[in-house]
């Protein structure tokens, strides 16, 4: 009570944060004036001055006014578009490295130009991460005019470019880029062996688009480059073939947890089965020898009862493709790890690929961290805000839009079944079609898109079919005739290829769009039409000129009094079929509609038969609407439901909170460890030499040699000579008498030491001049990175199988996550003994053979991580962007039969019997032209 009165008297922490920012937007509107008399050198010539202020110790805060007044002058005259206030205020939280929620289509993207050129003038360089490549090329060449009117230079990493291009985009002022390229970037940068062949050049800041995508619905799925491991697709279908025998007696499965366990029936029933079948030959399922079967059991049961087709993945062209839970998008070359994939492709009866081993890994969590400053935008931040602030310790801050919203958010009507929430949802389409206003239908899955497209065919409506020319001619024609338009576009997974246009055109009077969680398209819908991407697509093959510029007038003249119907239809109707999880998926949603003070709607419908609903308990409550005496087609339409419903959405929310949490406590002890084999790598590659280190180990495996010979405060007669001898020609190829010095009267254990690292130092500095300084200095720092590329890989293996089996140990009442930093410490502390023991083991038999030189190979890679805002993964495997980016040479063409046909099947004149190109491939039409340039050329 004291708090609500306090609030209402002083305000609340979100509006006191933006009153504060009041005086310094005065000051910046006072320099309006001097700056727009400057001529455009003369505003040019300012960033040198900023900088050279910088340079004599001015801070970043102290040129923040008059930088951001330079900015807007400069976007006045460059691009027609002066910022806002509020859009001044949003760009102050961006460089306080904060989070700015900002409504769709305030603007943004223009916001971000104000923080980027003000720490750009630091010269340590800013990234600015977008979602999707076509974002991160849009925004670089569209705001990199302001940044290169005012003397910056800007570059852009995309899918395709080989290192000297990235090397060349990171040295940029500014560099724009999707949040995969640059973690992928990160992790081959800690696998090249020379500090030259690197790309990045720190982590300065960093200012992060759809900031809530990329930090909190991928946070759960790291970034790896794996390679891949034997063919074991035989296990995977025999297993395939037994978990349809299994009863649902014979396990536990728990949808609300998405998890699933076999009963001890079920152990007992699987355990014969398996015998049966002649993969159990001896043993319990669970001995220790038997671990790697039970996994395998246990992802070909998760994927039979926790995954459903059309839902979680599709079958295409022979291949299982992830859809994206929260975008509904295609996710091409994206794989779920640890045979899960296997399993899924067992059960769907396709060709099972290979598994894949970790090679390097970093989750989104980790790596936005590495950023001495870290910021973002989004329209919807404010409900996950605890977790932002507790993993990133970012603070959301709420903007003011520049005009009041004028959209109307109605109450969830809520339907006892599917069907009679599809029929109302018909119904309603039908009014607002009857009155010309736009309707963006959301859906969760492709399974219910389609589902929906059937019953609205059946109530007389027409899907458009977009592999025909013009083929919004049928909406457009009936927008300019009044009429009600029949046809309706549908927006998912199968069609991602037409995404942007169907949105550009989804606020026609009339249109109507059925999408898949319309979240983060990346495109505004406007209503009446986008009238830039119109001219782009009807006047594309004519020429600027006079009779161009006409018909674009014509067009923009009609989109323009499409609008006017538009609005006086009441604006954008945006209609969703069903809550999400996430409260603010749905508010991504609804922020469609209603954009920059235009008038628009949103409403709900929702059945008990929703997964949500069901989930949560709607068996009381359809009991109760049958006693209150609810008939069928009615609705129950109530400002308590709507609450009911975002209690329950926070519940889920917060359980997905607490798993992203857990998994990054567990990645953390990665990370620490990742932290100190990447830096350790750094440093190895940037000394000139590394002999000090060498000695070091060499010195280390003496002493560890000793020890294991004789155990401290042993007698003489319990040393074990034997193996000591042994040791020393095995690991330090020396053929010394240990024996007979064993036998000397009086002999210590430290005299011993002392002998052997004296004969291991001469029989070293002997290779050392037999082979030249010089060349065993360059043997030395690749066969020391080599082999610590070696280890750090199969750690990461077993870290990633301890990590699996962990949580059992809650059944002895010990802490699984303190048993896990207890054992991955001791893992790592082996890895540094394994480091030493095999790098002087190899370097004391070195031997070297006059060659040509060969450029250092690593190994075959694979990158996966899929952006879900464009629904293509820009690492996909079937490109294998690895090779090429990383530049690594050509693939192995054991690897590459894979992914494309023989050559003498592929005719140049029919680009489907080309397969899949690597984007610096030969085209194979013939042309002489890389493929990227050529027929993969992107729009």
């Amino acid at each position: 009570m004291f708090g609500a009165l306090a609030k209402k008297i002083f305000g609340s922490v979100n509006d006191r944060r933006l009153k504060s920012y009041a005086p310094r937007v005065q000051r910046i509107n006072s320099l309006e004036a001097e700056l727009a008399a400057l001529s455009d050198d003369e505003l040019r010539a300012r960033t040198e001055a900023f900088r050279a202020e910088l340079a004599a110790g001015k801070t970043l805060d102290d040129i923040l006014e008059p930088a951001f007044a330079t900015v807007r002058e400069a976007a006045k005259r460059v691009l027609g578009q002066r910022h806002f206030d509020v859009q001044l205020i949003g760009g102050m939280v961006l460089h306080e490295g904060a989070i700015a929620e900002m409504k769709t289509g305030e603007g943004k993207t223009l916001v971000a130009t104000l923080p980027t050129y003000l720490n750009a003038l630091a010269s340590k360089g800013v990234h600015n991460v977008t979602v999707n490549d076509y974002l991160a090329r849009r925004d670089s060449e569209w705001m990199g005019r302001v940044y290169g009117f005012l003397g910056l230079n800007v570059g852009v990493i995309v899918h395709g470019l080989d290192d000297d291009e990235r090397r060349a985009a990171y040295a940029c002022d500014i560099t724009y880029g999707t949040n995969n390229e640059f973690g992928f970037d990160y992790l081959r940068d800690n696998m090249k062996y020379e500090i030259a062949q690197m790309v990045q050049r720190g982590h300065a800041y960093a200012v992060v688009d759809e900031v809530d995508s990329i930090l909190i619905d991928e946070a759960r799925t790291p970034l790896i480059i794996s390679g891949p491991l034997d063919d074991r697709s035989d296990l995977y279908n025999e297993l395939d073939g037994l978990i349809p025998q299994l009863t649902k007696a014979d396990y536990d499965l728990d949808e609300k947890q998405r998890t699933v366990s076999l009963t001890e029936a079920g152990n007992e029933h699987i355990e014969e089965l398996l015998r049966q079948a002649g993969q159990l030959e001896e043993g319990s399922l669970y001995d220790a020898a038997n671990a790697t079967l039970v996994h395998h059991v246990n992802q070909a049961l998760r994927a039979h009862t926790l995954f459903t087709r059309d839902k979680d993945y599709i079958v295409r062209n022979g291949e299982v493709v992830i859809i994206d839970e929260f975008t509904g998008r295609m996710m091409p070359g994206r794989r779920y790890s640890e045979g899960l994939h296997q399993a899924l492709e067992a059960k769907e009866h396709v060709q099972v690929q290979p598994e894949n081993q970790t090679l390097a890994s970093i989750t989104f969590q980790n790596y936005f961290r590495l950023y001495a400053k870290l910021s973002g935008m989004t329209g919807t931040a404010a409900t996950e805000a605890d977790e932002l602030m507790d993993i990133y310790n970012l603070e959301v801050v709420e903007i003011p839009t520049n005009v009041p919203v004028k959209r109307l958010d109605e109450d969830d009507e809520v339907y006892r079944s599917v069907p009679e929430k599809f029929k109302a949802i018909a119904r309603e389409i039908a009014e607002a079609q009857e009155k010309g206003q736009p309707v963006l239908v959301g859906t969760t899955s492709i399974e219910k898109s389609e589902y929906l497209a059937e019953f609205l065919k059946q109530n007389g409506l027409t899907q458009i079919d977009f592999g025909k020319p013009d083929v919004l001619a049928p909406l457009y024609a009936a927008a300019r005739s009044g009429k009600a338009s029949k046809h309706f576009a549908v927006l998912n997974a199968r069609f991602h290829e037409q995404e942007a246009f169907i949105v550009a055109q989804a606020g026609v009077p009339g249109a109507i769009t059925l999408a898949t969680n319309m979240a983060g398209r990346g495109t505004d819908i406007q209503l009446g039409g986008n009238a830039d991407m119109r001219i782009r697509q009807e006047l594309e093959g004519i020429a600027e000129g006079d009779e161009r510029d006409a018909k674009a007038a014509v067009i923009r003249a009609e989109v323009a009094e499409l609008k006017q119907r538009a609005l006086g239809a009441g604006g954008l109707y945006v209609l969703g079929t069903e809550r999400h999880e996430s409260r603010r998926i749905d508010n991504q949603l609804r922020g469609r509609a209603g954009r920059q003070g235009d008038p628009g709607r949103s409403k709900f419908f929702l059945s008990l038969q929703d997964d949500l609903m069901r989930i949560f308990g709607s068996e009381r409550m359809d009991s109760m609407l049958q006693r209150l005496g609810l008939q069928e087609d009615e609705a129950i339409v109530h400002p308590w439901i709507n609450k009911a419903i975002e209690k329950a959405q926070g519940k889920v929310e917060a359980r997905n909170f607490d798993m992203r949490k857990n998994i990054l406590k567990y990645d953390n002890v990665m990370n620490d460890q990742r932290k100190v084999v990447f830096e350790q790598r750094r440093d190895f590659m940037a000394a000139e030499s590394v002999r000090e280190t060498i000695d070091e180990m060499r010195r280390g495996t003496v002493d560890d040699v000793v020890a294991d010979g004789i155990p401290p405060e042993a007698y003489p007669e319990q040393w074990d000579v034997a193996g000591l001898a042994e040791n020393v020609q095995r690991q330090l190829n020396l053929d010394v008498p240990v024996g007979d010095w064993a036998k000397e009267e009086g002999i210590a254990d430290e005299e011993i030491r002392e002998r052997l690292r004296k004969a291991a130092d001469g029989a070293y500095a002997a290779r050392v001049e037999t082979n030249s300084p010089e060349i065993m200095t360059y043997i030395e720092k690749q066969v020391l990175l080599q082999t610590l590329d070696h280890l750090w890989r199969e750690h990461l293996v077993t870290l990633d199988h301890l990590r699996q089996v962990i949580g059992w140990r809650g059944y002895a009442q010990r802490d699984p996550l303190n048993e896990y930093k207890s054992e991955a410490f001791q893992l790592f502390d082996g890895l540094i003994g394994n480091l030493r023991e095999q790098v002087t083991a190899q370097l004391m038999r070195v031997e070297v053979m006059f060659e040509p030189p060969a450029e250092q190979q690593l190994p075959p890679m694979i990158g996966h991580h899929l952006d879900p805002q464009t629904g293509f993964d820009e690492m996909a495997a079937a490109e294998q962007p690895s090779f090429a980016s990383a530049g690594l040479g050509a693939m192995p063409e054991e690897l590459a039969t894979l992914q494309r046909p023989p050559a003498k099947d592929r005719d140049p004149s029919e680009p489907a019997s080309w397969g899949k190109v690597g984007r610096n491939d030969p085209c194979p039409c013939g042309s002489g032209k890389k493929y990227k340039h050529c027929h993969g050329r992107l729009a």
